[in-house]
């Protein structure tokens, strides 16, 4: 058995799914569906239903009740058992005729507690019993109609979505983003006056809404379940001030010091705020080919990480687009297929050439195995090389079967190089190089006029011009690399330029993106006057200062940008980069702006006697195994350069990376101009 991860973590908790299923209507939720999906497939829970008929269903308001024969239900939620969850459930077994219900949370009752308003003093005193699970237990009888049926609640850390076996993403937390200073003004403007808050600085955890505290306290009991898998004690570190929050909430969450007092190994947890470095989350940087898969493939429906890949091409339909939604899509995750699997691992972390070229070698082979008659060709691979590859499948059926997750990995790679926006990530990589030669030469309104020629209307626009999202992807950028500029009146003059160019190029387009609606509040363009998308566009502007000032309150991460000189041209560093760097300098500096987080009073002590007696301090670098949490997700590229950066400068030590999501350009200004940062829908 290998050593305990983020795969056999999820497994093993789908496993105790599994073993409650058979014969049962299975209910999931989106969220749980995607740690499913990523974790062991949805094979494997059909499997150990054993049922002829699909026994699974999407939980949701409107979901079918069971039949007459079909008595047992299992529900697999992520989300708290209260409020909107607890009002499905109840609808959808008073619709039914179940005699059995198993009700699986991915929230422990410890958290259900919290989110019940009983006091930690009492709480503690609860230990070992769960009232609120034993609550619903009753409950479902009664809506089951009789009180001497079977209920069954209980938790299982259902968190984690695993990619691979060094990143793993938390479906049900894919909007947690970090809070950005315009989010003080609202949070102050709930304070009396002597409480307001002067910067993100200041934010505690007294002073977020209780809805976003809560949702905090769901992925810390999340983690804390996952550092209990791995048996390790903790120590919590954070970049940013909403990675403070989180670090401290896991210090300080009251199961994990119990579990920490018989933990045999040690790891450190860092959290990092996505918005201290947005230009790697929007940039065109990153060499590698899952990044544009993910990218410029249609998103997998109801899916934050997976994309549709379109199989008609393996069938005997014309590929015409009306006959794209008769065959089911294909996907990157291959959880049950030790081949593709294998093969999507090398992709994450192989540059887009090599990739390109793996995918080949792996076609190749699986045809050989199969005695089909390939051609051999070298050099350069080509879509349509890979094509003829894939069509050698077509007709023989035991091969298709055999390989399905490898063709579908072939697939996503021809419909990428073919697709008209790989063509376009050169040109924005080429501008964004640009880019950073203007902003070390130039000063911000002359970059700003760079872009001002690039802003135009649809009906002008062809396609290598930049669509509305496009260009908000350019600004994010640009505002993230710059970093804190100085204010002056040459400044304000271009940046009002700008506004108003967009502002009218909204109001010109043929239709509204779902995103441009969110922006400007119009569901309809025929809603959309110039004043409406004029303030949309200068509260989106205030938005971007916002990220320019995102390092402001660093000592030491303060830029992302590396000046030119004679012998190199400017360059954007990575603030991860930059974190695991400090992390592993040798010379074991007391690190300025990654912030440990104490976890009791024995940890204040030595933090305190460090200042006058030989006491080290919690260093982040102490400990065999180091987690890497992004809070706000994280791209491909990202994962694969702290993988490959940790070893050598630490050789023997672990990296996990977690993130809240896979990021690509276009995902940003969604999780960035999202209305709910500080209010999530938990459905309470």
């Amino acid at each position: 058995m290998s050593a305990p991860g983020v795969q056999s973590f999820t497994q093993q908790g789908w496993e105790q799914v599994l073993a409650k299923v058979k014969r049962a209507l299975v209910y999931v939720d989106a969220a749980c569906a995607e740690s499913l999906h990523w974790g062991c497939g949805s094979a494997r829970l059909l499997e150990a239903v054993g049922a002829p008929a699909c026994h699974l269903r999407e939980f949701e308001p409107n979901a079918a009740g069971g039949e007459a024969d079909q008595p047992k239900a299992v529900f697999v939620l992520s989300c708290l058992l209260k409020g909107r969850a607890v009002e499905t459930l109840r609808d959808i077994i008073r619709r039914s005729h179940f005699q059995y219900c198993v009700v699986v949370t991915a929230v422990s009752h410890a958290v259900h507690l919290t989110a019940n308003h009983v006091p930690p003093a009492a709480a503690a005193e609860l230990e070992g019993q769960q009232p609120v699970f034993e609550q619903l237990e009753e409950k479902l009888c009664e809506w089951m109609g009789n009180m001497n049926y079977t209920a069954k609640v209980l938790h299982i850390p259902l968190l984690l979505a695993p990619a691979a076996p060094h990143l793993a993403l938390t479906p049900a937390f894919a909007s947690l983003f970090p809070l950005l200073p315009q989010d003080v003004h609202l949070l102050n403007s709930a304070r009396p006056d002597k409480r307001r808050l002067g910067s993100l600085g200041e934010v505690d955890a007294t002073a977020l809404p209780p809805e976003l505290l809560l949702q905090i306290r769901c992925l810390v009991s999340g983690l804390s379940a996952l550092c209990e898998h791995l048996a390790v004690r903790e120590e919590c570190f954070a970049v940013g001030s909403f990675s403070r929050i989180i670090a401290a909430d896991l210090a300080n969450y009251a199961p994990a010091k119990n579990r920490r007092k018989t933990s045999t190994g040690r790891a450190s947890v860092v959290f990092v705020d996505r918005t201290l470095d947005l230009t790697g989350a929007v940039g065109h940087h990153g060499d590698n080919l899952v990044e544009k898969i993910i990218s410029v493939l249609p998103q997998l429906p109801g899916h934050t990480n997976d994309v549709m890949v379109n199989m008609v091409e393996l069938t005997a339909l014309q590929n015409e687009e009306e006959n794209q939604n008769m065959v089911a899509p294909g996907c990157l995750a291959q959880s049950n297929d030790a081949a593709a699997k294998a093969l999507w691992e090398a992709l994450l972390n192989a540059k887009h050439k090599e990739a390109v070229m793996e995918v080949r070698r792996h076609l190749v082979e699986a045809a050989s195995r199969e005695n089909l008659p390939i051609k051999m060709s070298m050099g350069r691979v080509t879509p349509a090389q890979l094509t003829s590859y894939i069509q050698l499948f077509k007709n023989n059926l035991k091969a298709l079967v055999s390989h399905c997750g490898l063709l579908q990995l072939g697939l996503a790679t021809v419909q990428t190089l073919k697709h008209p926006q790989t063509a376009k990530w050169d040109n924005f990589l080429a501008f964004e190089r640009l880019l950073l030669q203007s902003i070390g030469e130039s000063t911000m309104p002359v970059v700003l006029n760079q872009l001002l020629p690039l802003i135009k209307p649809s009906n002008q626009r062809t396609n290598d011009d930049y669509s509305p999202e496009e260009l908000l992807v350019l600004f994010i950028y640009i505002y993230s690399v710059t970093g804190e500029f100085t204010e002056d009146k040459d400044l304000a003059e271009t940046e009002e330029k700008v506004k108003k160019a967009l502002a009218q190029v909204l109001c010109k387009e043929s239709e509204l993106s779902p995103l441009l609606q969110k922006i400007t509040g119009c569901d309809a363009l025929s809603h959309l006057t110039f004043h409406r998308s004029k303030a949309a566009v200068d509260a989106l502007f205030t938005s971007l200062r916002d990220i320019a000032g995102a390092r402001s309150l660093m000592k030491q991460f303060k830029s992302v940008y590396v000046p030119g000189n004679h012998t190199h041209q400017a360059s954007y560093k990575p603030l991860l980069k930059q974190v695991v760097e400090e992390i592993f300098d040798p010379e074991r500096p007391d690190p300025v702006d990654i912030e440990h987080m104490s976890s009791g009073l024995t940890d204040l002590l030595k933090t305190g006697f460090s200042m006058f007696m030989k006491v080290s301090r919690p260093h982040p670098s102490d400990h065999p195994l180091l987690i890497l949490f992004v809070v706000g997700g994280v791209t491909v590229s990202e994962a694969k350069m702290v993988k490959d950066l940790v070893p050598t400068l630490k050789p023997g030590t672990q990296v996990i990376m977690l993130s809240t999501r896979l990021l690509k350009p276009l995902a940003v200004p969604e999780l960035l101009f999202a209305t709910d940062r500080l209010h999530p829908d938990l459905g309470l």
